[in-house]
């Protein structure tokens, strides 16, 4: 008979690492969510967790690994996010005529503007090609950006056939449609112009994603 072996009990040094580098990641994702890649500096991240700057090269070589590190977990995040919903039937959300495929792309959406409304939603430049070199050479990120694709991917084709999306656009020009919604500085408008609520905002920023400009008649 043989027994099931006990989880290796890890190091007291290892768990001081592991939990310096979550808030070394936690830092740096609210940075980047504040001010961006380009304005963020690794003086800065060191001075918020309260490390020297060569304590905090010891976990991370560069500005971009940081930047990798805080995406990576952002993906996880997302990943798990968008699993949960998919083992749903249906997710009831604006209207129950709409199919699930719909509710789940709206839901992500929903979901991810109140992240960024609360600043936990990283931003990164489109080009910088020493952080795009980082990103794809990390394989814990581009694993979870190929699972979170394919998930939305299935469900924008499937709302395609069934006639809730236009089913004349490309699948892909959709899914970079809603992963924009990310980094949409529509959203720090409305917010910095306090003349809405957060619920407000998301409602507005999901109206002119889903439903367009176009008046349509009631």
């Amino acid at each position: 008979m043989t027994t099931a072996k006990e989880p290796v009990k890890k190091s007291f040094k290892t768990q001081m690492l592991e939990a310096r580098e979550l808030a070394i990641t936690a830092s740096v994702n609210r940075l980047l969510s504040e001010k961006g890649f380009d304005a963020m500096t690794v003086d800065e991240v060191a001075a918020e967790v309260g490390i020297a700057k060569a304590s905090l090269y010891k976990h991370f070589n560069s500005k971009e690994e940081l930047a990798c590190a805080a995406m990576v977990l952002a993906m996880q995040k997302a990943q798990a996010f968008l699993e949960n919903l998919d083992q749903q039937t249906d997710i009831e959300l604006a209207k129950p005529s709409q199919s699930a495929a719909l509710n789940k792309l709206m839901a992500t959406i929903r979901w991810t503007l109140q992240l960024k409304l609360a600043g936990e939603m990283p931003t990164l430049p489109s080009q910088n090609s020493s952080l795009r070199a980082t990103l794809m050479a990390s394989r814990p990120y581009m694993d979870g950006l190929m699972r979170v694709s394919d998930l939305l991917g299935g469900w924008i084709v499937q709302a395609q056939q069934e006639g809730h999306l236009n089913s004349a656009l490309p699948p892909i020009a959709i899914l970079y449609t809603l992963f924009a919604r990310a980094c949409d500085p529509v959203v720090e408008f409305l917010k910095m112009s306090e003349l809405h609520s957060d619920e407000e905002i998301i409602e507005m920023v999901m109206t002119t994603c889903f439903a367009g400009l176009n008046a349509r008649a009631h």
